[in-house]
């Protein structure tokens, strides 16, 4: 099973990187590929995550340490802190940390040793969280996971941890034992202590059924996302989902156009709760109405027609001081602003340098006058005219000069502030974006 992935996933030399607990599952997907080497030419790593949760971290790390030595591999130990009093749960948190290490790994594939009990809980798991088709589709294969730097594969699926534990004592191996996986009050160690043996006394085999079942929902899963693309076609244009497509399609379709969106984009899907919200609301506003509805994170926005997806970005009110700088940071507007030299363009240079400019994002108030001899106009009007999104209008780089709005971004700068011909401008401009 594992030299039939190897060949189908990765093209020889492939650097490959092994997730090692020290757990058995772990050990035996070490020892497997190990033995693999010589006929799939692979490179081979190992990472183990110190979770520090366990009075007996700190040997688990030293085993996975002489373990590999023994084979002549690289490992790498990666420290993690926890707090036990985590939003998310000390399980949640781990999974986190966890997976923060994985996606910044240089590697051409993690491997992890999940098997085919493993997804039988999560299957269970998932069911118990309400989840759709995505969610009991549990774990797959070989996943393409956003943000990470390599492909997930999981070559041990379709093996039993019974089938594990005799492969183990068969090669004599050694493996640690985390007393955790002994703890109910975990959700997945309450499935795997209680409540799948006694499935199984009831329905034999129910982990190989329910990781069957995990199968077929992942092919409804695709079928879904093959719907979605092709309602998508019609409705999602770059950054813009189509309202009035969206109002045409039935509300299970719609529904599934609205996550595909989402998940498109890069944004964590939310609950069943925030999408039926997001829905409702994206479908019953007028067509000239400005919705914005909360996913978490992120927001979605509801602007002339169409629906948007905006992540939520950190406040920062307080404006920068700009001492004569070229380029200079802009934490409010999450922008680096330049101010270019010139001749004949940009602001008055003699007029910036004599007074104290600062740079920042609207406070509200600010007005501007665009034309010679014209009005002062308020920066609330001029951003409606040239039709700037709503989540876009907070975060516009701003420049004054002793306190007089002088340039804002994307609208235009004071007309009585320019640089006359001949005379030495700065033109300011947004540069690169703040990481």
């Amino acid at each position: 099973m594992v030299a039939a992935g190897l060949a189908r996933h990765f093209s020889p030399h492939a650097r490959l990187t092994l997730a090692l607990s020290g757990g058995v599952d772990s050990v035996v997907l070490l020892h497997v590929l190990q033995a693999l080497r010589n006929q799939h030419a692979f490179e081979l790593q190992a990472v183990h995550v110190h979770h520090g949760l366990s009075a007996h971290a700190d040997a688990w790390a030293d085993f996975c340490a002489q373990l590999c030595a023994s084979h002549g591999l690289e490992l790498t130990v990666h420290r993690v802190q926890i707090a036990r009093d985590d939003a998310a749960g000390v399980e949640g948190a781990a999974r986190r940390e966890r997976q923060g290490v994985f996606a910044a790994l240089d590697t051409d594939a993690l491997l992890t040793a999940h098997h085919q009990n493993d997804q039988a809980e999560t299957l269970l798991l998932q069911l118990l969280r309400g989840a759709g088709p995505k969610g009991l589709a549990a774990m797959g294969e070989l996943q393409h996971r956003r943000g990470w730097s390599a492909p997930h594969w999981r070559p041990l699926l379709g093996v039993t941890r019974a089938d594990l534990l005799v492969y183990a004592r068969a090669h004599q191996l050694a493996w640690v034992e985390d007393d955790s996986n002994l703890d109910v009050r975990f959700r997945r160690n309450a499935l795997r202590q209680t409540v799948l043996p006694l499935l199984n006394t009831h329905f034999p085999g129910a982990d190989a059924t329910l990781a069957r079942a995990a199968g077929l929902q992942a092919e409804a899963a695709g079928l879904l996302d093959d719907l979605a693309r092709l309602d998508a076609a019609a409705a999602i244009s770059s950054e813009r989902l189509d309202c009035a497509s969206l109002n045409a399609l039935s509300m299970p379709r719609a529904r599934n156009l609205l996550r595909y969106f989402i998940e498109q984009h890069g944004h964590p899907l939310p609950n069943a709760r925030q999408l039926n919200e997001a829905l409702q609301q994206l479908r019953d506003a007028r067509n000239d109405a400005r919705v914005c509805v909360s996913l978490g994170r992120d927001d979605l926005w509801r602007y002339r027609g169409g629906a948007y997806l905006v992540a939520r970005g950190a406040a920062f009110a307080e404006p920068v001081l700009w001492q004569g700088e070229t380029a200079l940071p802009v934490p409010a507007a999450g922008v680096e602003i330049c101010l270019d030299a010139g001749v004949g363009a940009g602001l008055k240079r003699s007029v910036l340098e004599a007074g104290v400019v600062t740079l920042g994002v609207r406070q509200g108030g600010e007005r501007l006058r665009l034309h010679p001899g014209g009005p002062h106009r308020s920066l609330k009007n001029l951003l409606q005219e040239r039709a700037i999104p709503p989540w876009q209008r907070d975060h516009l780089p701003l420049l004054w000069c002793n306190g007089q709005l002088l340039w804002a971004a994307n609208i235009g700068q004071d007309a009585d502030a320019l640089a006359a011909p001949g005379e030495t401008g700065l033109q300011p401009r947004v540069g690169a974006r703040l990481e």
